[in-house]
């Protein structure tokens, strides 16, 4: 029985004809996520503004209107209610309260007691209630901004030891790429972003890793083999010889995301689908961020061939 196979053997896409179109749309898509996430913001959750999360289940589905507008009248400033994992559980998220930890509890004592009196005490059940200060929060802030950013140039490093400087400069433009459009999608659904996002993030950053050493791996093979073929059709031929591993891999990853996301609950769906977002991009930039940069940095067959003092012969570089 013959095995079955989702990429025939011998592909030969020519992939760096669409680079132009495909570097246009990559360049717009990122402008734009800069310009969503700075005029439109971020929707931080708690872990970055601060604040209380209560989550409560109930003996009945409540009335999310109702339920707002009744703990609106508490003077803890302005509730958010979510539904999460059925109708019968509910987030309650309140902004930082003044005074401290005394006025974090003070405002969720104040809300218990609404919750007990309107609905009664045996039928709502505060399952798990969660606090963070402006001080952790901002520094929450900082230490995952500064945490993306160090794996990123940590990355690129790797890349420049491993292989050459100019493989480096494109794996950390196809990191730039990835983690930019990434936030401007968040930006735009208005998703929370929380911690769970920035793990979400560094997991991108090591998938797409993962990806363009696979390319740039057989790239750098090629280049040694193939010593008279120009750049451009060296690139097309080590992605194709990829393209089977590359297309499995992102394939197999995105149906466990996408169920995930459909089953896997409200808790870690921001997670999920960003994951998902952030799969297909790492693939996309693996292609047509990371490989076209060495056609601009002007890298070829000859670019890494090293000549021995007092010699002619030639031998490639490590």
């Amino acid at each position: 029985m013959p095995l079955l196979k989702l990429v025939p053997e011998n592909t030969n896409f020519q992939f760096q004809k669409l680079r132009y179109v495909a570097t246009a749309v990559s360049v717009l898509l990122v402008l734009a996520s800069i310009a969503l996430v700075a005029i439109r913001g971020l929707n931080f959750g708690i872990d970055f503004t601060g604040g209380i999360v209560m989550e409560v289940g109930f003996s009945q589905s409540p009335n999310l209107d109702k339920l707002r507008a009744n703990l609106n009248t508490l003077k803890v400033g302005e509730v958010s209610l979510q539904q999460f994992g059925g109708p019968n559980e509910v987030a309650i998220r309140l902004p930082q309260q003044s005074g401290g930890e005394a006025g974090q509890q003070k405002a969720v004592h104040t809300v218990e007691d609404a919750l007990h009196a309107e609905f009664g005490k045996g039928k709502v059940t505060v399952r798990r209630v969660e606090t963070v200060g402006g001080k952790v929060s901002g520094e929450l802030v900082r230490t995952g901004a500064l945490s993306i950013g160090l794996a990123m140039l940590a990355i690129s490093l790797y890349i420049w030891l491993r292989f050459e400087w100019q493989f480096g400069v494109g794996a950390l433009l196809s990191l730039i790429h990835d983690v930019a459009i990434t936030m401007g999608f968040f930006a735009l659904t208005r998703l929370e972003f929380n911690l769970n996002i920035v793990a979400a993030i560094l997991t991108i950053v090591g998938y797409s890793l993962n990806d363009t050493i696979v390319t740039y791996d057989r790239i750098r093979e090629n280049l040694r083999k193939y010593r008279k073929m120009d750049i451009i059709p060296l690139l097309d031929l080590s992605v194709n010889e990829t393209l089977s591993r590359t297309i499995m891999t992102s394939l197999t990853v995105t149906v466990a995301l996408v169920a995930l996301v459909l089953f896997g609950g409200e808790v870690i769906r921001g997670f999920t689908i960003a994951m998902t977002l952030g799969v297909l991009i790492g693939t996309y930039s693996s292609i047509y961020i990371a490989a076209p940069m060495l056609i601009w940095m002007k890298v070829g067959p000859d670019s890494f061939i090293q000549k021995d003092d007092g010699s002619k012969a030639e031998k490639v570089g490590a």
